[in-house]
This record gives C-alpha cells, structure tokens and sequence, in this order.
C-alpha cells in the first residue's frame, strides 16, 4: 500500500539537481525502471516526478546558472518531514545554521526552506500540504537510507536533534568497516536516518547521501556502471546490515544503492 503520511522527521523526498536534466532522466529510469512525469515551470524549466508503478519515489530539475556559477555539483538533496518549516527554519537558525532559503509556499503541495548545517551540509525541511513526498520508501528501487558523512559528528548530534527533533543512537561499527561509531538518528516511529564520520583527508565537504534500495546491489552496480555511472565504493557488506555500493551518474551526483538484510 502507498504511504499516505509521513512521521515528523521521516526523510520523504529525494530530489536530483544536475547539469543535464535529460540524460538523468535516462539514466535514472533505466537503471531503476522508473516512470516520470513532466511539469512545466514556465522559466524556472521542468520539473520531473520519477514515479515507481505510479507512485512518486522522487524528482529531478536542472540546476539554476547563479547555482552553477557558485560552484554547487549536480547533487541528490534530502527533504525532512516537519510540523512548521518556518520554526524549523528559525531553530537552525538558532543552533549555528543557516538558512540558505527562506521558507516559502510550493504551491500547494506544501511549505519548504534550504538549510545548512553548520559544517556545510545542505538539506530541507518539509512541511507536507497537499503532497506528502514519496509513496513508497525502503522497497526496490525507492529510496532506502539517507546518511550524513561528517567531519564532526559531535556538532551534528548537537545541531540536528535541535532541529528536527531527531534522538541519536550509537553503535560501534564493525571493524571490516573501519570500526569507531555510527550514528542512527531516530524518530518517533524508527530509524530515519544515520552519520558517521569521514576521515580527516577527505576533500570532500560533510554531505547528506541518499542510499537507494534495491534488490541486487552487485547487478544493479554492474547495470549503472553500463549506463555510464562511475563506481566510487564497490559492493561490500555491512557485516549484519546489508550490501552496499556508491556510485556517481554520469553528471557526477553521488548516491548509493542499498539492500538490507533484516528491516529496520
């Protein structure tokens, strides 16, 4: 059954900034099988809704020039279900964040603003009207996890409970992993998310990546790297997890595919 609402602080939409809205679009719905729909814009361009046997699982909109100019990759963002964007805003504000879009209307699907975090990780927050987000998260080909890679997990669990709500949850990772801690942020109804730490050298800025679930991720990773994806981590397992791999399209816009051996 397609989920009809959403926990507060449930990631519930994905959405893909890039360079080259078409060929995303083709890689997309030939690696995933998705269906999309397309929406005019007007001169803001088109927006896409991927959808998954008819239910939305996400969206893809080609990056605005001043974006560009200012150096932003082609990226998957993450949107959070809130009660109130406009206070959700404010306690970022509040907690050392900042708001890089003030809340405005979309419409009247919902109630949104772009916030960062104090590290430099960007994602939204949701206020959900008419439209929830996705119908569908953790099943194939939908998305399944959302992780923040960090480069100081100690300001992330002080900021994002602050914000969001979230509690926090550590666990010590196994040592095929690198060992030290991860992180699982936790909502009312579960897991929504989780955090761990990148290592020192990594040149990378801290990042929310969104983990895709599918039923094969060895298959699936061998199919996007045909379509011209480039493989950053190959499949491995989370000893008691799952199976993972991390990839980037053929824009560059990181994300990873996940298939879990036991629910969340």
């Amino acid at each position: 059954m397609p989920i009809t609402a959403h926990a507060l602080g449930t990631f519930s939409w994905p959405e893909l900034g890039t360079t080259d809205q078409d060929a995303a679009k083709k890689f997309y719905t030939s690696l995933f099988g998705w269906q999309f729909k397309d929406t005019d814009m007007g001169p803001m361009g088109t927006y896409t809704i991927f959808t998954r046997d008819g239910v939305d699982v996400g969206a893809l909109y080609t990056l605005e020039p001043k974006m560009r100019e200012n150096g932003v990759p082609p990226f998957w963002g993450a949107y959070v279900t809130v009660d109130d964007a406009d206070a959700a805003a404010e306690r970022a504000r509040a907690n050392g964040g900042t708001v890089m879009g003030e809340p405005f209307d979309v419409m009247d699907h919902g109630r949104m603003a772009v916030i960062q975090d104090p590290q430099g990780a960007t994602f939204c927050v949701w206020q959900a009207k008419q439209h929830i987000g996705v119908g569908v998260l953790g099943e194939p080909n939908s998305l399944g996890w959302v992780q923040l890679n960090a480069k100081d997990t100690a300001k992330a669990k002080a900021f994002y409970p602050a914000v969001t709500g979230w509690k926090i949850q550590d666990d010590p990772m196994p040592a095929t992993m690198g060992g030290g801690e991860y992180t699982t942020w936790l909502k009312a109804d579960g897991p929504a998310g989780g955090m761990m730490a990148m290592p020192g050298n990594t040149p990378a800025p801290s990042h929310w990546l969104s983990y895709f679930a599918v039923s094969d991720v060895d298959a699936t990773t061998a199919k996007a790297t045909s379509l011209g994806a480039q493989v950053f981590m190959p499949p491995a397992d989370i000893p008691g997890t799952g199976r993972f791999s991390v990839l980037a399209d053929g824009q560059g816009a990181m994300f990873a595919l996940i298939k879990f051996t036991k629910p969340l």
